[in-house]
């Protein structure tokens, strides 16, 4: 792995690379985060019961918005918005299981004029809590950190594996299918439909899943990958991943996987228009419910933000953290405003920071433009999407492992002779975070109402962390050196 060190001066955060490159790296995180970002839309527009059309516009809308968002959070709008830090923001699936309740009981323009009056609503009560959120960063010590960290490595696993062999029987998350199987997904969710709005029915079964074919390919990024990031030094070692896919898409188109049907029927240009669906309506409960979302995603959002801090060894002040929570907040009212839904900082990219070393924001930047061109420009995201999953398999592992290996890192600091409560720390929320994994329908038989507290290992790792560590070792009041220890770097 090659890392930026910047000019003399200049943080590598804040190094402004060549043109070309920023292009270059920007397109690498665009192509890792697309297949999680157009899924949403196609979730909540189907269970919205919208036509074809409307839900093409609903992707293209999520999209640009995506862009804005990402360039608020990284760019900085102001010193009010923005954590400053090389981050790609996309749609929360913390989101998913309320909006498509909402929507199920309120299918068609109407329900999605309410649904987007909850976001913008909530997205502006986000935006009046970050100050509050940040301060809890004092509960955040390198064993907290470094354990929210690892869960999140180990949360984001299971999407790069069902990247690569498919959607099996049970339940799995339609977030993963492979886009090539799209006809097949839809044909099954008419006939099994889609409890929660989220999953399939246990009788469907997928006749590609673990295809040998799709297994190769993944092998093939993943060796492409490997040896490039081996032998390869400057750039291209920095844009492993992208040569990777570059390479796996092609052996993909040529044996036959890729089809681009839906590139020659897409538009040319689409222009996102706000309040598409009319005027939004603001229903108090589904208001509530929203904003309980957005707690969570804030709290994700802290530890994406300490495990970015790792990573580009910036330490995150509670000022800057706030900053960074309130254009969670700003990209969620926008989203609502244009038809799109809340968003947060997308953990798949960060796991790419740390295979590239590439630390400059402004890759994310060119990344944000990218996004707003692919949503402005359908027959261009239709060419992105054209891409199997199985292709990003290979480099989902390799991205998320790394995500992993940061937390082990951060946790290497920590005195666990000394202090054997801290294994107790580390242990149970590291359990917390596999329920989920292991046993996703664990929930069901608990109150609706609680389900975004539970549905999300990272969310369940972070309450069970702080809490263990408050019990153990207590939050005294810190200070700004103290602070920084929850995002600082171990010296290289």
């Amino acid at each position: 792995m090659t890392e930026t060190t910047g000019h003399a001066g200049v943080h590598p955060v804040d190094e402004r690379l060549p043109t070309p490159k920023l292009i270059t790296l920007g397109f690498q995180h665009v192509l890792v985060m697309y297949a999680g970002a157009i899924a949403v839309p196609l979730i909540v527009g189907r269970a919205l019961q919208l036509s074809p059309a409307e839900v093409a516009f609903l992707i293209s809308a999520d999209l640009f918005v995506c862009g804005i968002a990402t360039l608020i959070q990284s760019l900085g709008a102001t010193q009010y918005f923005g954590i400053k830090l090389p981050v790609m923001m996309g749609v929360t699936f913390a989101a998913v299981g309320p909006m498509v309740a909402i929507a199920a009981g309120n299918p068609g323009a109407e329900g999605a004029r309410a649904l987007f009056g909850a976001i913008i609503a909530a997205g502006l009560i986000a935006i009046l809590l970050a100050p509050a959120i940040s301060r809890m960063l004092r509960f955040f010590p390198p064993v907290v950190t470094g354990t929210v960290i690892l869960a999140i490595g180990i949360s984001l696993m299971p999407i790069g594996i069902n990247w690569i062999f498919g959607l099996q029987v049970g339940p799995t998350a339609p977030k993963l299918v492979d886009p090539a199987q799209a006809a097949w997904l839809e044909q099954a969710i008419a006939a099994g439909g889609v409890p929660e709005g989220v999953r399939l029915a246990p009788t469907v079964a997928n006749p590609l899943y673990a295809a040998g074919g799709n297994i190769a390919i993944a092998a093939l990024v993943l060796a492409t990958i490997l040896l490039v990031s081996r032998l390869a030094t400057g750039f291209l070692s920095n844009i492993a991943v992208l040569i990777g896919i570059a390479v796996g898409g092609i052996a993909a188109a040529m044996l036959g996987m890729m089809h681009f049907d839906r590139v020659a029927e897409a538009q040319w240009f689409a222009l996102i228009t706000p309040f598409h669906f009319g005027l939004p309506t603001f229903d108090p409960v589904m208001v509530l419910t929203m904003v309980l979302v957005m707690i969570v995603v804030m709290i994700e959002s802290t530890g994406m933000f300490l495990a970015l801090s790792e990573m580009c060894a910036r330490p995150v002040t509670q000022k800057q953290l706030a900053a960074g929570l309130r254009a969670d907040g700003l990209g969620t009212m926008l989203g609502g405003i244009f038809n799109t839904f809340p968003y947060t900082s997308f953990s798949q990219n960060v796991g790419l920071v740390g295979v590239t070393g590439v630390r400059s924001r402004f890759v994310c930047v060119a990344g944000g433009i990218i996004m707003i061109v692919l949503g402005l420009i359908p027959k261009m995201g239709a060419l992105v999407e054209s891409l199997p999953t199985t292709v990003l398999g290979g480099a989902g592992l390799v991205m998320f492992g790394m995500v992993a290996a940061t937390g082990v890192r951060i946790l290497s600091r920590v005195d666990f002779a000394g202090n054997r409560h801290n294994l107790f720390v580390v242990a149970i929320s590291v359990g917390m975070a596999m329920i989920p994994v292991v046993a996703p329908d664990f929930k069901q038989w608990l109150p609706h109402a609680i389900h975004p507290l539970v549905h999300s290992g990272i969310l369940l790792a972070a309450i069970s962390a702080v809490l263990l560590n408050w019990f153990y070792n207590g939050a005294p009041a810190a200070d700004e050196a103290e602070l920084r220890a929850a995002g600082k770097l171990a010296d290289h």
